[in-house]
């Protein structure tokens, strides 16, 4: 399916699986879970779109719900939430390998720039007076799309967060 950025907004806060099965292999299983809960024909993207947008809270609970309930329907195929993000991600290296599209690649270099940059701006010469609150903002904004992109070059750290989190279980459970 393909959503406007707000409808994808939308998604992601109420469904965030459901948004990231959308544009995984599962897209079409999710895409149809999504088209039944709003009312909308399967493969309508536009129609879908705009239920998306326009959807009343109770059919806003459904979406949740059905979530839920793929949730589970992946569970039982053995799929997890991580390797739909994996495979999301394979795709986009897959499709710059592919495609040899450069974009990606300066997108890093300028981020990394900016964000380096406006970050040693803000040591030599502290917060602006004026735009203060802005260049703040948008220094957080390039932090976070810096360490996406480092997770995109370079793995994400997932795997170490699991890691750290069965050593913290084993320490704590010993007498």
């Amino acid at each position: 399916m393909s959503f406007s950025d707000k409808a994808k907004q939308v998604l992601s806060t109420v469904a965030p699986l459901l948004g990231t099965a959308i544009g995984a292999p599962f897209g079409a299983l999710a895409g149809t879970l999504l088209s039944s809960v709003l009312g909308t024909p399967p493969g309508d993207d536009k129609a879908a779109e705009t239920a998306l947008l326009t959807a009343t809270p109770d059919q806003l609970l459904a979406l949740k719900k059905a979530e839920e309930d793929f949730q589970v329907q992946m569970k039982t195929l053995g799929i997890s939430e991580e390797k739909l993000v994996y495979d999301d991600i394979a795709n986009a290296r897959a499709r710059e390998i592919a495609t040899k599209d450069q974009t990606p690649k300066y997108m890093a270099y300028l981020i990394t720039v900016g964000f380096f940059g406006a970050l040693g701006f803000l040591l030599i010469h502290g917060t602006p007076s004026t735009g203060g609150e802005a260049f703040l903002l948008m220094l957080g904004s390039l932090g976070t799309a810096w360490t996406g992109i480092i997770a995109y070059y370079f793995g994400s750290s997932a795997g170490s967060a699991a890691k750290t989190d069965t050593i913290n279980k084993i320490a704590s459970a010993k007498p």
